[in-house]
């Protein structure tokens, strides 16, 4: 195969993935773009095949991230696929190593569990987005997601790709053999998989929950007075519920959530907008988890915070988001990157501030598990909230900015997965969309209308255990690492390797 076949295998295959996510959201077609990054890689040396791994990655990211082109950088959108591709080149490399295995389909599959571990982690606490396990919702696969955790559904992903080109290696002795083996292992995965049962994780108590769109003017976040508008839609959104609950058009909540950002006048600090939140309160008569804005230590911090507003004793247990998004909520070297795109200065005046607790809140005798939008595709923090109690999840989102794009599909995608690893239902309560429930199972219950105000209104039933997933996910992504190092070093260390 020539290098330049393997680059357009690589490249056509990248593209082939991203239309696996939304706005294609063709699932199945993360298969065939697999199979082409496998061809590609098979029989390259380690240089050529990190070579192949970066143009695949950025070829993927490229098509993936485009709704990064709203904040009309460019330049940043490129850098961003370049730099995350570069993740991919070392997944290349590595492949290309363990490939002299006779177990690499089985391996490749814990090195791409790898790949998406680090790429959760570094730089600036990780930029995951993307993972085979968030376009696997409707497939027969996403059980793998409760019962082994999100990591090692990425890893059936690829591994099941892996094993059909396995099964057609040219020169392969006994390939009759193989192409038995690897059918009965496809059959047997995916069945197993289609029959696993999902759902609620041990059936508790009935929650009636209410979710708060208030809708925003532009992107919501600029300038003192558009701030007080969203925060003023969002209570009049629930006055308006407030009165159908009266008129008995709807059951009396235990819950109402607002959005992140609902309010980026700090409630805390701010007499009017503490008032109006009491008020908002007082009138449904039930605790609503506001998403806020608080200021921080000094002027040019802030915390982005759900916070439990009690209709009598006020602002309670709050959530500190955790996984801020740089260059969106922080500027990582600001002076740099104020120097390199002065407009930071203006639209990203004060940095917030990550937090350290996990997002299970206690809400009127019960726990909520909240996050905050970027925190939904970081493992970790579902595991705790989960483990800490959490009877339910709540996704507190504001995607204003990306309006009109895919992203706000791709996190609603990922939402679901939650819903599926974690056996609970997930509520997502956003700005001006999307805004709905999701069922345990994945499947969506109900969705608001988009850039306008509404509530929804469901009753679900709290989960009272934890999945294997859940509890054992994270480990088990650690032991693929574990296993893809101690690989790669007895292969090099084998006699006749090659670079």
């Amino acid at each position: 195969m020539t290098a330049l076949a393997r680059a357009a295998a690589a490249a056509v295959g990248g593209v082939l993935l991203a239309c696996a996510f939304p706005p294609v959201g063709v699932a199945a077609l993360m298969w065939p773009g697999l199979v082409l990054l496998v061809v590609a890689l098979l029989g390259a040396r380690v240089r050529d095949a990190a070579w192949i791994g970066w143009i695949f990655g950025s070829a993927f990211l490229l098509v993936l991230l485009r709704w990064v082109l709203v904040f009309d950088v460019p330049g940043a959108y490129v850098a961003l696929a370049l730099v995350e591709g570069a993740f991919y080149a070392g997944f290349g490399a590595v492949f290309a190593v363990l490939s002299r295995s006779r177990w690499w389909p089985l391996l490749g599959a814990c090195a791409w569990m790898a790949t998406e571990m680090l790429r959760s982690l570094v730089p600036f606490g990780g930029f995951v987005w993307g993972r085979l396990a968030f376009a696997a919702v409707d497939t027969p696969l996403a059980s793998v997601a409760r019962w082994l955790g999100v990591a090692v559904l990425s890893g059936v992903v690829f591994g099941t790709a892996a094993l059909a080109v396995w099964a057609f290696q040219r020169g392969a002795v006994g390939r009759r053999r193989r192409l038995a083996t690897a059918a009965v292992v496809l059959a047997a995965t995916f069945t197993i998989a289609a029959v696993l049962p999902v759902g609620l994780a041990g059936s508790g108590r009935s929650i009636q929950v209410a979710v708060v769109q208030g809708d925003v003017p532009g992107t919501g976040a600029q300038f003192l007075g558009e701030q007080r508008e969203v925060l003023e839609n969002h209570v009049r959104e629930t006055q308006a519920y407030a009165s159908a609950v009266r008129t008995g058009e709807s059951p009396q909540p235990d819950v109402v959530l607002w959005p992140e950002n609902a309010s980026d006048i700090d409630p805390l600090t701010d007499a009017t907008a503490n008032a109006m939140i009491s008020a908002a309160a007082q009138d449904v008569d039930a605790p609503i988890l506001v998403g806020a804005i608080l200021d921080g230590p000094d002027d040019g911090t802030a915390y982005n915070a759900g916070i439990v507003w009690d209709p009598v004793s006020g602002p309670g247990e709050q959530y500190v988001k955790q996984h801020l998004v740089p260059w969106g909520e922080y500027v990582p070297l600001r002076s740099f990157s104020e120097w390199l795109v002065p407009r930071l200065a203006d639209e990203i005046p004060r940095d917030i501030l990550p937090g350290e607790e996990s997002g299970e809140l206690r809400i009127d005798g019960g726990v909520v598990g909240t996050m905050m939008c970027f925190d939904v595709v970081f493992d970790r923090l579902a595991r705790s909230a989960v483990i800490g109690g959490a009877e339910m999840l709540v996704v507190q989102t504001n995607n204003a900015t990306f309006t009109g794009t895919a992203q706000p599909d791709q996190q609603w995608e990922v939402a679901r997965m939650r819903a599926i690893e974690s056996g609970r239902y997930v509520a997502v309560p956003s700005t001006n969309g999307i805004s709905g429930f999701i069922a345990p199972d994945g499947a969506v219950d109900q969705v608001a209308p988009t850039q306008e105000p509404a509530w929804l209104a469901q009753e679900v039933r709290a989960a009272t255990s934890v999945t294997t997933g859940t509890r054992f996910g994270v480990w088990l992504e650690l032991v693929a690492l574990l296993v893809t190092v101690a690989a790669v070093v007895l292969l090099v260390r084998r006699p006749g390797h090659t670079r």
